[in-house]
């Protein structure tokens, strides 16, 4: 693993700062819930991870949660949501890295995409269904139907890493050798 100094640091703020922006930027879906919203935050943790490490895709993806919780709060008092986002976006951006890291080209981004998607879709599912409901039903004191895991959460889970990846690999396609080059001086 690489020792990140100031400049990924410096680097980790900025992606932080432009993914806490996406992640304000969200918006529902039709035919979902209106609480499952889609945003691309996960992209900025996305190149972060890219360039500098897994490490920095996590540094990125907790501290824009960090970050919405101080702004924004939460409705339960524990922010449940954010660390199901913290949760689904490692879930998404650590499988990705990972795949990259093996075959460094869009080739290795695609199969990290596809298998990231996969990931994050079942481990949501799970996750959702056995603890982050019930998280909610305890903080918010209402039952959420486990169905819903099914019928919502999935698909959607599904439709957002999708859209990700279509924004993620557009992005990658205009700036490989870009990130090529930045690889090398993190």
């Amino acid at each position: 693993m690489k020792k990140l100094g100031v400049k990924a640091f410096v680097a980790i703020g900025m992606l932080s700062a432009i993914a806490y922006v996406l992640m304000l930027l969200n918006f529902p879906l039709p035919m979902f819930p209106t609480w499952l919203k889609i945003d691309f935050s996960d992209v900025p943790a996305l190149v972060g991870a890219i360039i500098m490490g897994p490490v920095a895709g996590i540094l990125i993806e907790l501290i824009k949660n960090i970050l919405d919780v101080i702004s924004t709060g939460s409705e339960t008092g524990v922010p449940v949501g954010h660390i199901a986002n913290f949760t689904t976006g490692l879930l998404f951006v650590l499988p990705t890295y990972y795949a990259y890291k093996k075959v460094q080209s869009k080739k290795g981004v695609i199969t990290g995409l596809t298998v990231a998607t996969i990931i994050t879709t079942l481990g949501m599912s799970v996750l959702n269904y056995f603890v982050f409901f019930p998280m909610y039903s305890i903080f918010m004191g209402f039952e959420v139907p486990k169905l819903m895991v099914v019928i919502a959460v999935a698909p959607f889970n599904l439709i957002k890493c999708i859209m990700i990846s279509i924004v993620f690999y557009v992005l990658y396609s205009k700036m490989q050798d870009r990130i090529a080059k930045m690889r090398q001086a993190f």
